[in-house]
């Protein structure tokens, strides 16, 4: 018995992999897959107009018949569970497997035999319940009751569901008198379709196959996606059915990529979307169409100016020509408060590399790492994704032109407003901003701020300045700037009472022990 329950597992579980790692189709519309719900259909819901040539009457549906002369009979009349329609004083009507259309001129034909220099009117007064049944496929094959005024979608929203590898591509549905017939059921989804989305009849029964060919399509598509094969499919068709190319879609060599009969080895044709919409061209299981974009068409050239800047916002700009000052001087020049010191470059539009070195020492504690790793992982960190260097005061205000970088689109030019104070924080009296004066140095900023508190480690004060982050030793400045942090750190409190008192207590009795010891051993050798 454990031997089975293994087996089984172990089925289940390779079962299991090979669905997983299968591609299967994954266009909008297979979400109706996991969209299904039980509900109870009135029986008189209807979408509409009944077309006559495409319903079929059967056992049960009421058919409205008047005939209007000297005077008027009314007759409300229902088909009989063999098929026939009995109409008084004139007599019956074989109406099996027959559309509305087709009955109506059957009673016509009947009640013109029977009457002269009258009107007649004949209508489908309402429809009956029937029976049908969906398998293969499907979470829960089923036997469900419907008006026969349904179709097919409203079968699938009743049942218990499709599952993932369901194909709806290639529904079969085989009615009573052995006829079977395919529908395409996504070109109903999706273009609208009817005729692949059927009236039901009574005794259909609905196959749902699994999913076991598919093809591909990629690219300046409207839906591109893996798609279930169907056989017979155009490329023309098969485009169609993906929406359509999008506008930027280049229409001169539209590539499908097809296996060669070994297997193994692919090869490419090319077609242009004239030849495609003009010639049949049929599809092969596994097909891969590829439709490309133009190359540089469509592509929007554009920057945003944000910040202390006369007119902020998105301005167009020539590809590999236009320059930071032009686009400054379209955005109406910098307000009276902006800081050229401050102001950055970001370019998004830039590859991103990975650095392994950075990655590994960002898993080392700290404690763990060597004095050269702590300094690496500080400057890495430091370091902001997408910054270009550039100097808007020598640009702007000493016109030094060779700062003047060439924009790329999705560039952000960022013109903050000017800072026009020093920031202290930690261990000083009154931590805060202070205005900034150019001639006073770290000191003179810490004696404003009322000078170091008690905890203060007074030889140990950092500036962190406000254009990079670097963290430099105030020592090692010259000229502080707008913006700069000053950072007074904190000498370390010393132990607590209690920890130096337990700690004592502790070695006390340790040397008390070995004491009584020593003296025990020289009492016993006497």
């Amino acid at each position: 018995m454990y031997k089975i329950n293994l087996f089984l597992i172990i089925l289940f579980l390779s079962l299991s992999t090979e669905i997983i790692s299968q591609s299967f189709p994954n266009y909008p519309e297979r979400a109706i897959i996991d969209s299904s719900y039980t509900q109870v259909i009135p029986a008189q819901v209807s979408e509409g107009a009944i077309n006559p040539d495409e319903y079929t009457v059967g056992p049960g549906d009421q058919i409205f018949i008047s005939i209007s002369g000297i005077e008027e009979s009314l007759f409300n009349l229902t088909i009989n569970q063999e098929g026939f329609l009995y109409i008084p004083k004139v007599g019956e009507v074989d109406l099996r497997e027959k559309t509305l259309a087709q009955a109506k001129s059957l009673i016509m034909d009947l009640l013109k035999r029977n009457f002269r220099n009258v009107d007649y009117y004949i209508g489908l007064n309402a429809v009956r319940q029937i029976k049908v049944s969906l398998v293969g496929d499907v979470k829960q094959p089923s036997t469900q009751i419907v008006t026969s005024n349904s179709r097919l979608l409203d079968l699938i929203k009743l049942s218990a569901g499709l599952t993932i590898t369901s194909d709806i591509r290639n529904i079969k549905i085989l009615s009573k008198d052995g006829n079977r017939e395919s529908y395409d059921f996504l070109k109903f989804l999706r273009l609208g379709d009817y005729s692949q989305n059927p009236y039901l009849v009574d005794g259909d029964v609905i196959i749902i196959d699994r999913i076991n060919k598919m093809i591909a399509i990629n690219g300046d598509i409207k839906y591109p996606a893996n798609y279930e094969y169907k056989g017979g499919e155009t490329l023309g068709d098969f485009i169609n059915l993906a929406g359509g190319l999008l506008f930027t879609a280049r229409t001169d060599s539209i590539e499908v990529i097809r296996f060669n009969v070994d297997g193994k080895s692919q090869s490419s044709k090319y077609y242009s979307y004239d030849y495609i919409q003009n010639n049949s061209i049929p599809l092969s299981y596994s097909d891969q169409v590829i439709v490309r974009a133009l190359p540089e068409f469509y592509i929007s050239q554009y920057v945003t100016i944000t910040g202390k800047i006369t007119y902020p916002g998105v301005y167009k700009i020539i590809k590999d020509k236009t320059k930071l000052t032009e686009i400054i001087k379209e955005a109406g020049g910098f307000l009276k408060d902006a800081s050229m010191f401050d102001a950055t470059l970001n370019r998004i539009d830039v590859e991103t590399k990975i650095d392994p070195e950075f990655e590994r020492i960002k898993l080392i504690p700290r404690a763990d790492m060597t004095d050269d790793e702590y300094d690496y992982y500080k400057s890495r960190s430091r370091q902001r994704s997408g910054k270009v260097v550039v100097d808007f005061n020598k640009l702007f205000e000493e016109n030094i032109l060779s700062e003047d970088v060439v924009l790329r689109k999705g560039d952000v030019i960022n013109i903050p407003e000017k800072k026009n104070y020093v920031t202290l924080i930690g261990q000083v009296v009154n931590p805060g901003n202070i205005i900034y004066q150019p001639e006073l140095t770290v000191n003179d900023y810490i004696e404003l701020s009322g000078g170091f508190s008690w905890r203060a480690l007074e030889n140990d004060v950092r500036v962190v300045k406000a254009n990079t982050g670097e963290w430099v030793d105030a020592e090692d400045i010259e000229k502080l700037d707008p913006g700069d942090t000053i950072w007074v750190l904190e000498n370390p409190p010393g132990p607590k009472f209690w920890e130096v008192f337990t700690t004592t207590l502790s070695v006390l009795g340790q040397v008390a022990a070995v004491i009584a010891a020593t003296v025990a051993v020289i009492v016993a050798t006497r």
